[in-house]
């Protein structure tokens, strides 16, 4: 049973990236000018940052309850890890593109697109590996 419910998390988890870096993100800078896509994306990325977060932090509280693996308590930690640093950074990022700072607003931002893509691999591994 708790199995199960970290597969289902790691799957929300895997979906809500996908979803939002390649379905949400794309259509909005396709419809619409960076003026108008920029604020929506500015309001939606935390909310993601936020809630991949509390997924991986219930995650990891079922591995511990459940005596998960070392494979899962490490996907389920680098995960909150990951979520926690890419909102934290948000304010930076955000000041970076305002002031016209491209180097640190690059850095910044790849920073956080790689946290995520390692994030969503780590899911979708362990949940053939679970």
């Amino acid at each position: 049973m708790i199995g199960s419910l970290q597969v289902l998390l790691s799957g929300i988890i895997a979906g809500m990236i996908i979803f939002q870096a390649g379905v949400v993100a794309p259509a909005l800078f396709k419809n619409l000018s960076a003026e108008q896509a920029g604020p929506f994306l500015r309001a939606a990325f935390p909310k993601l940052f936020g809630a991949t977060f509390l997924l991986g932090c219930a995650a990891l509280a079922l591995s511990l309850i459940g005596n998960g693996g070392t494979l899962s308590k490490t996907v389920f930690l680098v995960t909150i890890i990951s979520m926690a640093i890419c909102y934290l950074i948000i304010p930076a990022t955000n000041s970076a593109k305002d002031t016209g700072e491209e180097g640190t607003f690059k850095r910044l931002h790849s920073l956080s697109v790689i946290l995520t893509l390692i994030v969503l691999v780590l899911n979708v591994i362990w949940i053939f590996f679970s």
